[in-house]
């Protein structure tokens, strides 16, 4: 990884195609290992410092600890000294996209056309429902 790194930094044609935050990112598992890099997401170059959304309290008081060893191999891994500190913030949780569920009444299971007068649970309310909507239509 440190070989390419240092290939595409010394390329003139990479400079155009690579950004300094895209190599950042790219060499970041390599740099502090798969264990930190799963716990760790979002990285962000604010002018010389590297933004990392971290899990929670306890990695970012931990990574913080790591902070100046991150740094150097950093340095190492990219063959730059674009990234001069590291600031690690806990992460939001993001929710996962949801899939819409559907109330499905037994006459819709049983292939009947969906009525949704069946999802009132009131016999009289249920029927005078029916009648208004009967009388709406006509």
């Amino acid at each position: 990884m440190e070989r390419a790194a240092h290939l595409i930094k010394n390329n003139k044609l990479s400079k155009n195609v690579f950004s300094e935050e895209d190599l950042t990112r790219a060499v970041w598992p390599a740099a502090v290992g798969k264990a930190i890099a799963a716990h760790t997401s979002r990285l962000t170059l604010v002018r010389t410092t590297l933004v990392v959304e971290v899990e929670d309290a306890i990695w970012q008081r931990q990574l913080f600890g790591l902070r100046g060893q991150i740094l150097d191999r950093l340095r190492r891994v990219t063959g730059s000294d674009l990234v001069q500190d590291l600031e690690f913030r806990i992460a939001l949780k993001r929710r996962q996209p949801q899939r819409a569920e559907t109330r499905q009444s037994p006459a819709t299971q049983a292939g009947l056309p969906y009525d949704e007068a069946d999802s009132i649970q009131d016999p009289v309310l249920k029927k005078v429902y029916r009648l208004s909507r009967k009388k709406a239509t006509a």
